[in-house]
């Protein structure tokens, strides 16, 4: 299996892809190691997870650049993503305890009733190449403080990533059939879902997430979907500032060169503030470097995969074809690597591509409306359910919009932004199920109820 440097378009590396031979194998390996592994104390497992934590500390510089060259971050974004994704372990360290320890529900002096969380078993990672430390923290560091081994199969664009967290938790003392790195394509993710696992956790697309939840549905055990997202923002005309709203906007839409399932996707401003809104917005955009991970000041990457590039321009083309208007961006950068111009376009609707489906790139549109039910009923007008977010003072105003969105998340002069301590969760096509906060660390476990009678 090839690796390609998405600014290049060069093969960094050749990998050794797994085979259904290799991957039943690795299977059988974790089988047998997990009872003993969900027999060790919790304290010695979070011991391991923090040890982790420090040699990925210690090797940080090295892993940014893996990231970097196989899926084309820039630098400083790597290094963000790796040191923000910290805030998983810290998470656990302090919570864990409490919430995998047993309960008692209710005692009296003839009946116990106790409540325990046991592991699933042997569950799958499936993960992302966008955000692989912190996508796969969610998943594959809860799963293995809840006692349950992890067959991880990073993202086919992401596998020299994979390979390394692997080689952390090895350093870090994790035992080694614990978790096994899982290399190759979809072909090779399918073989997982034709085996018998306890759990299967996925962070992609859609259509992908579709797929797997219904070849395992019949397997009867604990399915999670962590997929897309058409995250709408809304600025009200009453916002403190509007070109501090504008700043903030353009960095959710265009961080990581737009590839985040919580990306700002699509705007709704008041027309009250629309002009000087758009204006200061691509004042901004264009301030944004485009360049190669290491270049000096680079805020815009290669977009990972090559096709998106037709996805993306088919989604302008239509919108222009309707109406709308390029402001700045709009077509593929000439030269080597998968280089898109970021992209504003207003005079938009929802007749168009751009306001409806998930781009996944450095694009954005931008719709002006009158009032707030107006905004509401776009935001509300999709088939995903990530997040939305408010710019704008009046509490009482934000508080009538934020409660009546049908996302998991919401934000109020902010966005694009995920804590450990609250769930992560989407709605309709963004997914099943929550990882992070108490919920995410018992997504990993199932209860077993305790009845127990005294003697008198």
């Amino acid at each position: 299996m090839k690796v390609i440097n998405p600014s290049t378009n060069e093969v960094i590396k050749e990998l050794e892809a797994d085979n259904r031979e290799s991957v039943l194998d690795k299977l059988e390996k974790l089988r047998n190691a997990q009872k003993p592994w969900a027999k060790t104390q919790l304290s010695e497992r979070l011991e391991i997870i923090k040890r982790f934590g420090e040699v990925v500390s210690d090797q940080i510089d090295h892993l940014a650049k893996t990231l970097s060259d196989e899926m084309g971050k820039p630098l400083t974004q790597s290094l963000g993503e790796i040191k923000g994704a910290h805030g998983r372990i810290s998470h656990l360290l302090e919570n864990a305890e409490k919430w995998l320890s047993e309960e008692v529900i209710r005692e009296n002096e003839s009946m116990k009733e106790s409540l325990r969380h046991e592991p699933l078993g042997v569950i799958a990672n499936i993960s992302a190449w966008n955000y692989p430390y912190n996508v796969g923290y969610n998943v594959f560091l809860y799963a293995l403080i809840a006692g349950n081994a992890v067959a991880y199969k990073p993202s086919e664009y992401a596998s020299l990533t994979g390979l390394a967290l692997r080689d952390c938790l090895m350093e870090a003392g994790l035992p080694k059939d614990v978790f096994h790195c899982i290399i190759g394509d979809g072909s090779i993710g399918n073989i997982l879902l034709e085996e018998d696992l306890d759990g299967y956790f996925f962070t992609g697309s859609v259509s992908t997430g579709r797929l797997i939840n219904e070849k395992v549905s019949s397997k009867m055990v604990p399915v999670q979907l962590e997929l897309g997202g058409k995250d709408p923002l809304y600025v009200m005309e009453d916002v403190k500032d509007v070109k501090i709203a504008a700043v903030n906007a353009a960095e959710g839409a265009f961080y990581n060169s737009g590839q985040s399932c919580c990306a700002i996707e699509r705007i709704y401003v008041h027309s009250e503030v629309y002009d000087q809104f758009v204006e200061e917005f691509v004042e901004e955009v264009r301030s944004y470097k485009v360049g190669k991970p290491y270049d000096e000041g680079v805020f815009i990457g290669p977009l990972t995969r090559a096709s998106q590039i037709d996805v993306i321009l088919n989604q302008v083309n239509d919108a222009v074809e309707k109406g709308a208007k390029v402001l700045t961006g709009g077509h593929k950068i000439d030269g080597p690597g998968n280089f898109i111009a970021p992209t504003v376009l207003v005079d938009v609707d929802h007749s168009m591509e751009i306001m409806k489906e998930e781009s996944f790139g450095p694009v954005i549109g931008i719709q002006k409306v009158h009032n707030d039910e107006e905004a509401l009923n776009l935001m509300n007008d999709t088939s995903f359910g990530l997040t939305a977010a408010v710019f704008a003072e009046n509490e009482s105003r934000v508080n009538a919009i934020i409660d009546a969105l049908d996302t998991g998340t919401v934000y109020w002069n902010c966005c694009d932004r995920v804590s450990p301590y609250l769930p992560w969760s989407g709605r309709k096509n963004s997914g099943l199920g929550s990882t992070l906060s108490y919920i995410g660390i018992r997504a990993f476990t199932q209860p077993k109820a305790y009845h127990i009678r005294k003697s008198s």
